[in-house]
């Protein structure tokens, strides 16, 4: 059976894929450091071949402690789990036909100073048979805040989505504010940034253009806030609140990331998948 969607899927698994190389090129001349490269096939039942990605990863850099930038394009089955999951999002006839095929490119990364915020990125394609979709985002995760760097962050996110729809950066600031929300803290887990999923305004190009808007736009968001605090001096207590807020950062991420939460329902690498936990962190 002809897929009459794959052109389209193409496409996009393409881009997503060079925005991670470019990604991956500038990250390393800002650190000087180079990125270790894993291949992450993703395999069914029976042994096929469900595609896969590459995870890349800079530890104990100049700039990095740590930082990871994923590229995938997978395809499969849903478990009865996710079918029901997904059909309770509003995705019609999943739960009868749970194919699906996914595709994005997503980044956290963690840095040695403490007065450089740790960043979290991913632009993404999601398909059924009954649907299809793009979500992503950046937020911003500082544990020392500086209001200049939030609103160049932020000024950035919302340029990009003024290019596409002027009501779109009210609506995507808001959605990640509610959804990088920690309950259980009942605190934020950072200044916030964008966040959008389920984007189907019923014209493909138009939606699959903002999202590569938002990927391009952030390396100008991210990179300039970094430049400006590197040789910012940290103090041990500087250190100390930093590991604090990572353990804050993993608990938004095992609980409830909505990302990881797929990644590991779908069987995708679970290395790949958990490469957004911080390389350390503490609990007061």
């Amino acid at each position: 059976m002809t897929d009459a969607f794959a052109p389209r899927k193409a496409a996009a698994s393409a881009w997503f894929d060079a925005l991670r190389d470019r990604i991956v090129a500038a990250f390393e001349a800002l650190d000087g450091g180079t990125f270790e490269v894993t291949p992450t096939p993703r395999t069914g039942p029976e042994g096929e071949d469900q595609g896969g990605g590459r995870m890349s990863v800079l530890r104990g850099g100049r700039v990095f402690e740590k930082v990871g930038v994923n590229v995938s394009t997978v395809w499969g089955s849903l478990s009865s789990a996710a079918s029901r999951a997904m059909a309770a999002r509003g995705v019609p006839g999943i739960e009868e036909d749970p194919r699906f095929w996914a595709s994005g490119v997503s980044l956290v990364a963690h840095m040695v100073n403490p007065h450089t915020p740790a960043v979290h990125m991913n632009t993404r394609m999601f398909w059924t048979p009954g649907a299809w979709w793009f979500g992503g985002g950046a937020d911003l995760n500082p544990c020392i805040e500086y209001a200049q760097d939030t609103a160049h962050f932020h000024a950035a996110l919302q340029s990009a989505c003024d290019a596409h729809d002027p009501e779109y950066y009210a609506r995507f600031k808001a959605w990640a504010d509610e959804y990088f929300y920690i309950p259980h803290r009942k605190r934020a887990r950072g200044v916030g940034g964008i966040f959008y999923d389920d984007l189907n305004t019923g014209d493909w190009e138009a939606d699959f253009a903002f999202t590569r808007a938002v990927g391009e736009a952030f390396l100008p968001a991210f990179v300039p806030v970094t430049e400006r605090r590197l040789a910012t001096p940290a103090s041990a207590e500087d250190r100390e609140r930093q590991l604090i807020h990572r353990g804050l950062y993993a608990e938004y991420n095992l609980v409830y990331d909505r990302g990881t939460k797929f990644g590991l329902e779908t069987g995708h690498n679970a290395d790949a998948v958990l490469m957004s936990l911080p390389p350390l962190a503490k609990w007061p």
